[in-house]
């Protein structure tokens, strides 16, 4: 779930490397609670996942890929991304990403 604190916001993400098909949506309950799924084409090798994973929300979000950095999990499909700067509009765009309804 996003946190506003200042001029960033965290972003709890569940990562699913290797999908057939890339994509932003659906909600994962897991160790850092809701969660929003990204789907990736890339494998879990050498980080290639997580930088896929970290392009697909900037895109997804309509931000800079620059603004948007791993914050924890590097070694794990569970999470945290950071946004700097994030606009107004951010947390309503990521709870309809994460309901399934932003797609």
């Amino acid at each position: 779930m996003p946190v506003p604190a200042q001029d960033t916001l965290t972003v709890a993400v569940r990562v699913k490397p290797g999908s057939s098909r890339a994509r932003v949506g659906g909600r994962f309950d897991g160790p850092l609670g809701p969660a929003l799924v990204i789907a990736v084409n890339a494998p879990a090798v050498d980080g290639r996942a997580t930088e896929a994973a970290r392009r697909a929300l900037a895109d997804a979000l309509d931000v800079r890929p620059a603004a948007v950095s791993l914050r924890a999990g590097a070694a794990s499909r569970d999470k945290l991304f950071l946004i700097e700067r994030p606009g107004p509009e951010l947390p309503e765009v990521l709870r309809r990403l994460r309901d399934g309804s932003g797609e």
